[in-house]
């Protein structure tokens, strides 16, 4: 490859990933006075370093909509990912109609806790699974950890819909949790937090109204066709293993490079041939080996009890408990309460009747899910901090004038249906507040707070406080709705009202900012370590000269 197969522009794009420290003085003048420097490949992608000489981007092929078309395959394996999120989504949408179906009360009449721990255990036996697949992570790839624990779904799934008894179904739900906890992406960041969100959410609705379409068959078959449906993802994940492309990161981090640099190839559409000369191919594969040696510098060894503290000491503790605390904040605010038990939820603030009733609550899946477009569009806009603190107070808002109208209600909601309507509108009101805020900020939060040496474990941490508060909120709720619904409103108001004071006083601002400013506001300098190792090894695996290389001699002539 020659430096004519490039085109050099000028541009003034926004700095994404560092270069290096110290950049060559030639080429930091040649970047200063041209504003910038736009490669364009031979085989369609583009390569923009910035003017500080530092930073740069790179794109594959054109972007947005048009950039989907065009690279199909990628499109497909991203899809096929959020599979997991859909089997999630639909367990969580589904269980809201089986609790209320009248074959299932009649052949089990159970009471709230036994009804709490039905809906609970699928989240315990999810965080087992989470932890289960963090561990192995590094041992087996994704295929391979993708295809069993769709296998453990498949057996939940088969136990639950062929239950015998409420013991059957409740081993089912943890076996199928296990499953769902294991198929969970390790690490959630930008567009992929998006999809993954949106197909939670997009399971959600599809296991609500499945349900709502199968309740009046008689018999079992009700409740037992939309719980036998969650194999249809747990069989499309199967056989999907066998066409899903192995993950190149893992095989740069068991050293083999050149099966990493195909597997890139025929992700970035390139044949074998051109990828071993593609610049972008290579800058990426370097990008990843500079990651895998970056994260190796703290650990290596997924069960090292040093990284994990290492995540509680003076210099990680204020992270740790940013991504802690959101996703507990996440769970209290009630938006699975609502989810696993809506028509329940619904029927306490005045709706009557079955069909009104799951009208109402499958309107909050709805809901959750339209609002999950303006939170892509706005997240990076907005900021982090002001979505937080202004969905919390409108959480707090609803969840309290929800407590009020049903303290002053309850008894004779005949008579006041408008202060009925109007509660519902409080409980949609919450949950687009949800679905703009913590709902997507509680994934993206946690891997912005961590410098990336330390950004693996950080998250994983931060996934296990929200598999266990999503627990206790599964499991409590049955209970605190049967001694008070108002008080618990009011108990999800006070955590709305505490999230917001939390992001009020404590979050950072984590949009846009440097990893200067986040080590200021954290008063450690991990983040300036991680960089300033990451520059060393960004200049002793050859990524600032192979950027340098591909500046062209004449441009640097004319210096």
């Amino acid at each position: 490859m020659t430096h004519h197969d490039y085109i050099v522009l000028p541009t003034s794009s926004e700095a994404r990933e560092d270069v290096s420290e110290g950049a060559d003085p030639i080429l930091e003048s040649l970047l200063r006075d041209n504003k910038g420097v736009t490669l364009y490949t031979p085989h369609g992608g583009s390569l923009v370093v910035h003017e500080d000489g530092h930073t740069y981007n790179f794109s594959y092929g054109p972007s947005g909509i048009s950039g989907l078309v065009h690279n199909r395959y990628a499109v497909a394996c991203a899809a096929f990912a959020g599979i997991g999120g859909v089997s999630f989504g639909y367990d969580q949408g589904v269980i809201s109609n089986v609790l209320v179906m009248k074959d299932f009360l009649a052949r089990w009449p159970i009471g709230p806790w036994e009804k709490g721990m039905m809906t609970a255990v699928l989240e315990l036996g999810a965080l087992f699974g989470a932890i289960t697949s963090g561990i192995l992570a590094d041992k087996y790839c994704r295929r391979q950890s993708i295809f069993f624990a769709s296998i453990i779904f498949c057996l939940g799934s088969g136990l639950q819909c062929g239950a015998q008894s409420l013991n059957d179904l409740i081993i089912g739900r943890a076996i199928g949790g296990f499953g769902v906890g294991a198929l969970s992406p390790p690490e959630l960041r930008g567009s992929l937090m998006a999809l993954e969100q949106l197909a939670i959410v997009l399971g959600v609705v599809f296991g609500f109204w499945t349900g709502f379409l199968t309740r009046h068959i008689a018999g079992s078959a009700s409740w037992r066709i939309p719980l036998a449906l969650q194999f249809l993802p747990g069989i499309s994940l199967c056989l999907g293993c066998f066409v899903l492309p192995p993950s190149p990161r893992l095989l740069v981090l068991r050293g083999r490079i050149d099966d990493a640099r195909n597997t890139l190839a025929k992700l970035r559409l390139r044949t074998p041939d051109e990828a071993k000369e593609d610049p972008l191919i290579q800058l990426e594969l370097l990008e990843m080996q500079i990651n895998v040696a970056l994260v190796r510098q703290k650990s290596t060894d997924g069960l090292s009890r040093e990284t994990w503290t290492t995540l509680f000491g003076r210099e990680y503790v204020r992270r740790t408990l940013i991504g802690i605390m959101i996703m507990f904040f996440q769970q209290w605010s009630g938006i699975n309460a609502l989810l696993y038990y809506g028509p329940t939820l619904v029927e306490s603030i005045g709706m009557r009747g079955d069909t009104v009733t799951l009208l109402v609550s499958g309107g909050i899946g709805i809901i959750q899910f339209l609002a999950v477009f303006p939170a892509i569009i706005f997240l990076d806009r907005w900021g982090r901090k002001p979505l937080l603190k202004g969905g919390s107070a409108i959480m707090a808002v609803s969840h309290f004038m929800i407590a009020i109208l049903i303290h002053l209600f309850h008894d004779d909601w005949e008579s006041n249906t408008i202060a009925a309507w109007v509660a519902v509108f409080c409980t949609y009101i919450f949950t687009a507040a949800y679905g703009m805020s913590f709902g997507p900020i509680g994934w993206v939060l946690p891997s912005e707070v961590f410098p990336l040496s330390m950004r693996s474990k950080g998250v994983s941490l931060s996934t296990a406080s929200n598999w266990i508060n999503n627990f206790l909120i599964g499991l409590i709720t049955p209970p605190l709705m049967e001694m008070s619904s108002a008080a618990t409103f009011m108990i999800f108001a006070c955590a709305c009202f505490g999230a917001y004071l939390w992001s009020s006083y404590v979050v950072p601002e984590t949009a846009g900012v440097s990893l200067e400013e986040i080590d200021a506001v954290f008063g450690s300098a991990a983040g300036q370590k991680d960089r300033k190792r990451k520059c060393e090894l960004e200049r002793e695996l050859g990524l600032y000269d192979l950027i340098k290389g591909l500046i062209p001699s004449e441009a640097v002539g004319q210096e």
